[in-house]
């Protein structure tokens, strides 16, 4: 027979409390009022045949495919299936406000920021001594030996080193200022010359920059980006706070009520 614990609503909120999770969830409350009267002011209506795909979008993002799938879900996070419904508006709600607040300013936008989009494919190997690194350099540019053997021989990460150092493809913001500098300067495929940061010396192959394209995929990022830094702008401007009725020392006694004005 196994044992169970049950936990009430006060316990929780206190435990929400000790975790220090409060401004967070007051964060994400004062978010979800943001996007709700913003759209009921703007006119942002969401139709029953949209909610329907958005709750089908919802359940195979969390790979819930049958019926029985769903309902163990729900019980997990203690969902109703109006919970549920509420969940998939939230997202679609947020979607389509995104979009009708600045779907006609992603253009100028892309065109305003291409350079924070370009991106870079990079090999990269951090060496601790500035003499050996561009001893290494010099036998690089000769053809003495080849990055995959630096990399083999200097770097400690196994995945890293079993991929020849490689790093992905990244954008300029991913790079430290005096490593993007040289970098997106380069004429690839390019070995720059060492580069001496506080993490050490830097053997960097850039093999390819890849200039940005306003796509559906550009257009999706670009406008998840402006929504997230105008809902921040948002939030800065109000003043959250939290009311626990009667004796905040007890956790029994504790309601919580978030303010947003």
């Amino acid at each position: 027979m196994s044992n169970i614990l049950k936990v009430s609503p006060e316990e929780i909120i206190y435990h929400v409390k000790i975790s220090c999770q409060i401004p967070s969830l007051l964060e994400a409350i004062a978010t979800k009022k943001i996007i709700t009267d913003t759209a009921a002011k703007e006119g942002v209506i969401i139709e029953i045949e949209e909610l329907q795909k958005a709750a089908d979008s919802l359940r195979l993002a969390q790979n819930l495919i049958r019926a029985e799938e769903t309902w163990t879900w729900l019980e997990k996070h203690y969902l109703s299936l109006d919970n549920f419904e509420e969940i998939a508006h939230i997202n679609l709600l947020s979607a389509k406000l995104a979009n009708h607040l600045f779907a006609n300013k992603v253009e100028q936008f892309f065109y305003s920021h291409q350079l924070d989009y370009t991106t870079a494919v990079t090999y990269e190997v951090i060496l601790d001594d500035e003499d050996l690194a561009l001893e290494i350099f010099y036998a690089l540019k000769e053809g003495e030996i080849s990055f995959q053997e630096i990399a083999r021989q200097y770097i400690k990460n196994p995945e890293i080193r079993r991929a020849g150092g490689y790093q992905g493809i990244r954008p300029r913001r991913d790079f430290r200022p005096e490593i993007a500098a040289a970098v997106f300067a380069a004429n690839p495929p390019q070995l720059l010359k060492p580069i001496t940061t506080p993490k050490g010396v830097h053997i960097i192959l850039v093999e390819e920059i890849i200039k940005p394209q306003l796509n559906e995929q550009m257009r999706a990022t670009i406008m998840g980006e402006l929504f997230t830094n105008w809902l921040k702008q948002q939030i800065n401007t109000l003043e959250i706070g939290l009311n626990l009725a009667e004796d905040t020392n007890s956790p029994s006694s504790q309601q919580m009520l978030s303010e947003v004005s």
